[in-house]
């Protein structure tokens, strides 16, 4: 407390006016990427068991202090924050368009992560993202501010992280221009996250709590629901989609033990399966559920909606209306028009059987005129591909079977392509897109992809070595794609496991004006 109450009193004053002229969003995303942590700094904190995560929260009201803004200032964006281990974009995505359609006078904020193209896509504005010069502005008058205010506590560091930083500039940004409504998504768990500093956010909501994330991070379930439910507050209404017993107990107590005012364990709400909602895939249904009572709920508290109506017409165009891209989505190249993309970041094994779900279904991945499939396939370092791959494969032919396919699992796929997330061939990244979380000697070895395909050799030693591509960059696989298109046959690309390979594809396959 005292750490703080010395920050506010030497509180700095308002933005000054910056000459703005010489810097320019290419300037703002070289500034903003030198605030990644590499690997091997990622490699210490996994070690350390994540003890830093104590002092993300005071950190973070620090920087608030420094760059001008209180906690309570933070109460002017009307926030309505999700987060969830799956569909919590999707969910973001289907609230700020049902609210954008019910209130078309109000001007949105959406603050979303991570960006598939460019990193100003996480910050939008009635939908659409900040333009390169409004990104600039705001990004350069918060990184002013923190380089000329240095009081603060000796261990904080003096510019925090990619993604701390990135919230800060979305608060400026949201108060700057005055939002009616905020949708803020979490970026990693819930309780110690860099969003989680708004006092009172108007409504809360949880997507689903993914079995997944728990093999993955080594907790139960019951750790992970208690990170989520950290976002409930006092006298805050909170809701959730139905959960797994030991998460929906573990939100149940963090609900009474943050005081919230209600707390909510939703139903499939009635008519929505007769919807066509704007994102593809039956999990949907439940994330739009969500959605449609978190809006319902904000729509309330400001007299908007009568407590018995439940899905008016402007949700209905808002749910239809919605579009979150790389999730789940179908883009015919614009260049190559015997060409159709299939694009969804799916990263978890629940998302990539969703994936599956959608893909392998008529009228997407099973059309009745022959066609060469490909896959284009990374996760993350640490990830078991092994097992991605063999859930991948078991609910293909529970799809084939499903639908009555005259088809092999086996011999689902023509090729399956194995890259990194680099996006060009001559090993560099695009601006917005560069990570430098990979391993140096991972990726000179394509070790990840290396053991991709090992483990899709030994899942089907039938498939043809041929087929099996390792390749080092996602320029390198779009060229292999572009060489197979001058067959006969339409050529249908899956591309899945990592938003980041998704978003490269995007970049280099010039996907981007269809999005």
């Amino acid at each position: 407390m005292l750490r703080l109450l010395s920050l506010f009193r030497s509180r700095p004053p308002p933005f000054a006016v910056r000459a703005m002229s010489t810097r320019t969003y290419r300037d703002a995303v070289d500034s903003l990427n030198s605030l990644q942590s590499n690997a091997a700094a990622l490699e210490l904190v996994r070690a350390s068991g994540g003890r830093s995560s104590a002092f993300a929260i005071p950190e973070m009201i620090e920087y608030l202090g420094v760059i001008g803004y209180q906690p309570a200032d933070l109460n002017a964006i009307n926030a309505i924050h999700i987060t969830g281990t799956k569909g919590k974009g999707s969910t973001s995505a289907f609230t700020e368009s049902i609210l954008r359609e019910a209130q078309p006078h109000w001007k949105t904020g959406l603050y979303t992560s991570p960006h598939l193209v460019a990193v100003r896509e996480r910050i939008r504005i009635n939908g659409k993202p900040l333009s390169e010069e409004d990104f600039a502005k705001f990004f350069f008058e918060v990184w002013d501010r923190i380089d000329e205010n240095k009081t603060r506590v000796e261990t904080t560091p003096d510019k925090p992280g990619y993604f701390r930083f990135m919230t800060l500039v979305a608060f400026h940004t949201f108060l700057s221009l005055k939002v009616d409504v905020t949708i803020l998504e979490v970026g990693v768990g819930g309780t110690h996250d860099s969003t989680n500093i708004v006092p009172k956010p108007v409504v809360t909501g949880i997507t689903a709590l993914g079995i997944d994330h728990v093999n993955v991070l080594g907790k139960t379930l019951g750790e992970i629901a208690w990170q989520k439910g950290g976002i409930f507050k006092e006298g805050v209404p909170a809701f959730t989609v139905n959960q797994p017993a030991e998460g929906l107990d573990v939100l149940k107590q963090q609900a009474k033990d943050l005081k919230s005012s209600e707390f909510n364990v939703l139903s499939t709400v009635p008519g929505l399966s007769d919807i066509k909602l704007g994102l593809a895939g039956a999990h949907q249904i439940q994330n739009a559920t969500l959605a449609v009572h978190l809006a319902r709920s904000f729509l309330q508290s400001r007299g908007v909606v009568s407590p018995d109506e439940l899905l008016a017409d402007s949700f209905v165009e808002g749910l239809e209306k919605a579009r979150w891209p790389g999730r789940c989505q179908t883009v015919i190249d614009p260049a190559f028009t015997n060409t159709t993309w299939y694009l969804d970041g799916a990263h978890t094994l629940e998302s990539l059987e969703c994936c599956i779900q959608w893909f392998v279904s008529p009228g997407f991945g099973l059309q009745v005129q022959p066609r060469t499939r490909v896959l284009v396939f990374n996760c993350t370092n640490g990830r078991s591909g092994s097992a991605f791959l063999k859930s991948m494969h078991s609910h293909i032919a529970t799809q084939l079977k499903l639908f009555n396919a005259d088809e092999t699992p086996p011999s689902f796929f023509d090729h399956v392509i194995f890259c990194t997330n680099v996006t060009y061939a001559d090993g560099g990244f695009k601006g917005d897109l560069t990570t430098l979380a990979i391993p140096d000697a991972d990726l000179a070895e394509l070790k990840t992809q290396n053991q991709l395909a090992l483990a899709w050799s030994s899942l089907i030693p039938t498939f043809p070595s041929g087929n099996i591509h390792v390749l080092p960059s996602i320029e390198h696989a779009v060229n292999l794609i572009r060489r197979l298109e001058s067959g006969t046959d339409p050529v249908d690309v899956l591309v899945a496991g990592s938003l980041h390979l998704v978003g490269g594809v995007i970049e280099v396959a010039g996907l981007s004006f269809s999005l």
